[in-house]
């Protein structure tokens, strides 16, 4: 990204305010998913970061998270795929003992000029990295969430206002907004955690 967004913010003192929880976050690699796990590591969570293949970007995330003097397990994978997703979240679980917190914002967008660019194929991509993979998440997540769990859904303001040039994104962020609505009473248990 150009300019390369501000995450560590020295001047950010933590208060411990999630002291020794775990925070899984999809697409914590970079962008407002990096923000996430270095904050939410200045605050005392240790944090399980899945991503796509950006390599690189992940074991920055992951170093900034230690400089935090926190863990930072990252774990490469299609998360459009729901085995993958599964497997995340006992990895997590496996690695720290617990989930505490899933933060479902991990994304892709292709910007096209005309709906005739976009194929069948990259339509439902966009919708299972950007949308499925929240239900692949948060199905997998549940069990291990005991009260005084979150569960944060990012989406974005093209929800609202639309993007011409990407139709299947702003689609996709729509429906987490609906989804997310929609949570509370399609599984009476996610009102608990």
């Amino acid at each position: 990204m150009t300019p390369r967004p501000r995450v560590a913010l020295p001047e950010y003192r933590g208060a411990a305010k999630l002291a020794d929880r775990v925070a899984l976050i999809t697409g914590g690699d970079s962008g407002i998913g990096r923000a996430v796990a270095v904050l939410f590591a200045k605050e005392g969570a240790d944090i399980a970061v899945a991503y796509l293949n950006e390599h690189r970007d992940a074991k920055e995330t992951k170093k900034l998270v230690e400089n935090e003097g926190r863990e930072c397990l990252l774990i490469p994978g299609d998360i459009g795929n729901e085995a993958h997703c599964r497997m995340a979240v006992e990895k997590t679980v496996q690695e720290f003992g617990r989930l505490d917190i899933l933060v479902n914002n991990a994304a892709e967008q292709h910007p096209l000029e005309d709906i005739g660019q976009l194929s069948a194929k990259q339509l439902e991509r966009t919708f299972r990295t950007n949308l499925f993979s929240f239900f692949f998440f948060v199905k997998s997540a549940l069990k291990h969430m005991k009260k005084g769990a979150a569960i944060i859904n990012t989406s974005s303001v093209t929800a609202y206002r639309g993007s011409p040039q990407l139709l299947d994104y702003s689609s996709s962020k729509g429906a987490i907004i609906a989804l997310t609505r929609s949570w509370p009473r399609a599984w009476p248990s996610a009102e608990s955690a």
